[in-house]
């Protein structure tokens, strides 16, 4: 399939992309431009943003495969996910931008290190998760981007991964969150148009919405039910997945820090009604075209690559056989790369931004200028597409396993400290670092027993749920014999039972 016609449209795609990073360099003057853009993103590109930086890799090609492998029982996916945008805006965004606004933040870590006193180890913590959490779904996204270049081009995993990487690198180095900002605006109509021509033809080619569905429930009655008692997707996980991917994709440092860049506070009243129905539109076609690749192979029309994580290809295999033109096909792989660099770009621009904000000035070098600052950013964008290219070189079965872990450890390690913070005016900086610690090494160690399927305690829910729990337990035992936090600073915080005043 590698033709002139894909090679000419996806060097367009990537020059474009390039070309805006080099025009958004010229915007930045300080770390306040680079990371939240100067605070002066419209309606629009935040809430094309917000879609970005939530529909990824997994939106195209995990959706569909989650659907090809598990049915209808994974249909709660197709809510939580779209629902996560919407409760970032209104549970963290309204107050967060509030208060930034007041106090100047540029990061998440800034807002924790102000409501829970502490500069130094609470902001190291967090930062170092968020880099930890970042990188582990950072891996997923160029395992998606590899797929569709080996794909497009029939090249080895390991090109495919360094192409991706070096354009994406590129442009989120030299442009920051205006190139990432602008691009994913780009990118963000592309998909939506892409997804709402190109999955219904996939489902039509499978016979039809009914059809599907008669031909899934032939395989296994249970493929049309809402979820499987005693299986992957029993009642128990449900709850746990709804709750991981609605709170934890909302608390994703990569997506929390993008209400402090929102030029207007109003814009918060309508963008998570819009992100909610726009993604969600996208999310559903996805899980169908997953559902008419399930009934396709079992009917012999497709045959998936002979890969390890086959059910990933499902969409794009669809594709072939619904719309047999290589011009469409290339016309896709843009649509798919759209999807997966709006979230990559995002999180390399978030461990960059830890590193040389929150741990080099804010910790080892405070007096260092701000053209320091942006190039130790720079420098460490570069390093982590280097270490996650090392993390993607063996992909998991699924795709979606290795997003739904990054996500989780998100969930476990940032949701208690930031809603406590926000909501309870009793959480205390002992009580946030212990939450935060005991998150993520116990989500560290369920994921670990998860993915390597050891079997040293019976997991019926997803293993962030269990983090979480240890989390908030040790949110509130310690919280409880610590130290309260100082009433001028839970006022500057803005913290208590509402939302806004």
């Amino acid at each position: 399939m590698s033709d002139l016609i894909t090679v000419v449209l996806v060097a367009i795609y990537f020059l474009i992309l390039v070309g805006i990073g080099i025009w958004a360099s010229k915007k930045i003057h300080n770390m306040e431009d680079y990371v939240v853009a100067g605070r002066s993103l419209g309606f629009w590109v935040f809430t094309l943003l917000m879609i970005g930086s939530v529909c990824s890799g997994m939106s195209l090609l995990g959706v569909s495969g989650l659907g090809y492998k598990f049915a209808w029982p994974t249909i709660w996916e197709q809510i939580a996910v779209p629902l996560s945008i919407a409760f970032c805006i209104i549970f963290f965004g309204v107050k967060m931008y509030a208060i930034a606004k007041k106090s100047g933040y540029i990061t998440v870590q800034d807002y924790l290190a102000h409501r829970f006193e502490s500069n130094t180890t609470l902001r190291a913590l967090s930062a170092l998760s968020g880099i930890v959490v970042s990188m582990i779904y950072l891996a997923g996204q160029y395992t998606a981007v590899s797929i569709v270049l080996m794909w497009l081009f029939k090249i080895p995993h390991l090109w495919a991964l360094l192409i991706g990487a070096a354009i994406v690198t590129i442009y989120t180095v030299i442009g920051g969150l205006y190139a990432v900002s602008w691009t994913t605006l780009i990118q963000g109509v592309i998909l939506i148009a892409g997804v709402l021509i190109m999955a219904p033809f996939v489902i039509m080619a499978a016979g039809g919405f009914t059809h599907v569905n008669e031909v899934m429930a032939s395989i296994n009655p249970s493929n049309v039910d809402p979820w499987v008692v005693g299986g992957v997707f029993s009642p128990e996980y449900v709850v746990s997945f709804v709750l991981l991917l609605t709170i934890g994709l909302a608390c994703a440092p990569h997506v929390i820090n993008n209400v402090l860049a929102v030029k207007d506070i109003r814009y918060f009243k309508w963008a998570p009604i819009i992100a909610f129905v726009v993604y969600g539109i996208v999310m559903f076609l996805m899980k169908f075209s997953g559902f008419a690749g399930m009934s396709m192979v079992k009917e012999g029309l497709i045959v998936l690559p002979d890969v390890k994580n086959a059910s990933d290809y499902i969409f794009v295999t669809g594709i072939e056989y619904a719309l047999p033109s290589v011009v469409l096909w290339s016309i896709l792989g843009v649509i798919i790369l759209a999807a997966v660099m709006s979230t990559t770009d995002r999180l390399m621009l978030t461990i960059g931004t830890y590193f040389s904000w929150d741990i080099y000035k804010k910790i080892l070098k405070p007096d260092a200028p701000d053209s320091q600052v942006v190039r130790v950013s720079q420098i460490s964008v570069f390093a982590a597409a280097a270490i996650t290219l090392l993390m993607a070189i063996s992909p998991p079965d699924m795709l979606v396993w290795l997003i739904w872990a990054g996500i989780g450890i998100m969930f476990a390690t940032f949701a208690v400290p930031l809603l406590a913070g926000l909501y309870w005016r009793g959480a205390t900086r002992e009580g946030a670092i212990a939450a935060m610690a005991l998150g993520l090494i116990s989500a560290l160690f369920f994921g670990g027993l998860s993915y390597f399927k050891i079997q040293l305690i019976a997991m019926p829910m997803h293993f962030s749920f269990y983090a979480f729990v240890i989390s908030l337990f040790a949110m509130i035992v310690v919280s409880m014999v610590t130290k309260k936090t100082s009433e001028k600073v839970l006022d500057e915080t803005m913290t208590g039972w509402y939302i806004r005043k």
